[in-house]
């Protein structure tokens, strides 16, 4: 029962979560409508789909209130990153060979290596930058720097034609909907029942053609709904983190006993991934291939930068310096380093060849998997996921990047 509690409590996040990141998905495309394929989904959809990574970061600061605090919205962004890169490309490659649209398919080389050496360099500077014993609020600033950089980027290299347009802010006509896509779009139950069931297009839409009102209502809205839910995310990571743990009403249970990093990097960021997920595999069976990936690596850039960031530069302002124990400081180096070189390895099975098939798929699949048996190797205390975690951490002493 003590176990049960908490991860009941994640499964129905996972829940909202979605049915909220469906309204992201429709806001954020209209948003975003006269973006170029990858240009958008770097942008407006990794943004709009990450919005859980902040809060549930946030929430871990100010719910846990120190180092622990922190090293959980670590965990959430970083294993969030891991997810975005390995997963989200995998399930997307797989959902658009399982309806037959393509026995493989052909991202972009400029995306690729655009977004690939992005995210190297982004978490780069997130292991140099997150180190020592103190955390102060230029540390979240200059996260947030590195993404201001990246968008400016990304918008000084857009082609000429795509800037028009955005300028313009006129729809592009292919993204016009139809009478066949709008009536199957609008196939709305009632208001009630939308409501109920979290469909938020029909709440403020229903039958009418969605504007810019409209979108950012729904945005806004989704939003709000995946801050909210998130808080409970955050508490039933803590509550299976603790070594015990009382629900009002219900009265005390037992919980893993291990730190909250590790509950996090599984559990929390696999629900906080759920949008861009969702944004992925829709893009990716539509065919805008470039989109699905570039939402995933973008996404990281995000998760990386202003996720982190942003709680950070928040909470030290208010409370000032986060100081951290030793054991935070290795679990935390540990993970930098971990996320680095997954990273790598991600961006090498991207660009290894012309094309993304099952193989590429399953073979990130498979890396996951083995993520996720290396972190509950940490959680019990196996010899040999202890052995891996030494290494790590005497790489980034080696290099003083502590």
């Amino acid at each position: 029962m003590g176990l049960l509690i908490p991860l009941i409590i994640i499964a129905l996040c996972c829940l909202v979560i979605w049915r909220a990141g469906d309204g992201f998905m429709v806001a954020s495309e209209y948003v975003g409508r006269n973006l170029s394929e990858g240009v958008r989904g770097a942008t407006i959809n990794a943004i709009a789909s990450s919005m859980p990574e902040v809060f549930t970061s946030f929430f871990f600061l100010f719910v846990l209130n120190d180092a622990s605090g922190f090293s959980g919205g670590i965990g959430t962004t970083a294993g969030s990153a891991i997810f975005n890169s390995m997963v989200i490309p995998a399930v997307s490659i797989i959902a658009v060979i399982s309806i037959g649209a393509a026995k493989k398919i052909e991202i972009s080389r400029k995306v690729l290596f655009r977004d690939g050496i992005a995210l190297i360099m982004a978490e780069f500077i997130f292991l140099i930058l997150i180190s020592g014993s103190a955390l102060d609020w230029h540390h979240g600033l200059l996260l947030m720097s590195v993404y201001v950089v990246y968008i400016v980027f990304m918008f000084a290299t857009m082609d000429k034609k795509t800037k028009e347009a955005l300028m313009a802010s006129a729809p592009k006509e292919d993204e016009e909907i139809d009478e066949g896509e709008e009536t199957e779009s609008k196939k709305s139950s009632s208001f009630f029942l939308a409501f109920i069931s979290l469909d938020l297009e029909n709440v403020f839409m229903g039958k009418s053609k969605i504007n810019d009102t409209r979108a950012w209502l729904l945005l806004i809205t989704s939003t709000m709904c995946i801050a909210g839910v998130c808080y409970w995310l955050v508490l039933a990571c803590e509550w299976l983190g603790e070594k015990s743990y009382h629900v009002p009403y219900l009265g005390s249970f037992e919980g893993l006993d291990i730190p909250v990093m590790f509950v996090a990097l599984i559990l929390a960021s696999a629900a906080s991934s759920f949008p861009d997920t969702i944004i992925s595999i829709k893009d990716a069976k539509k065919g805008n291939y470039d989109d699905a990936i570039s939402n995933a690596l973008g996404s990281n850039i995000f998760d990386v930068c202003f996720a982190l960031g942003f709680p950070l530069f928040i909470f030290t302002l208010i409370n000032g310096p986060i100081v951290m124990s030793e054991d935070i400081i290795d679990l935390s180096s540990e993970l930098r380093l971990l996320l680095l070189l997954s990273t790598v390895v991600a961006v090498v099975i991207f660009t290894a060849g012309k094309y993304m098939g099952r193989g590429k798929a399953f073979t990130l699949l498979g890396i996951y998997v083995f993520f996720v048996i290396y972190i509950v190797g940490r959680g019990s205390g196996s010899l040999w996921a202890k052995s891996i975690a030494d290494g790590l951490v005497s790489v980034v002493h080696f290099f003083n990047i502590n």
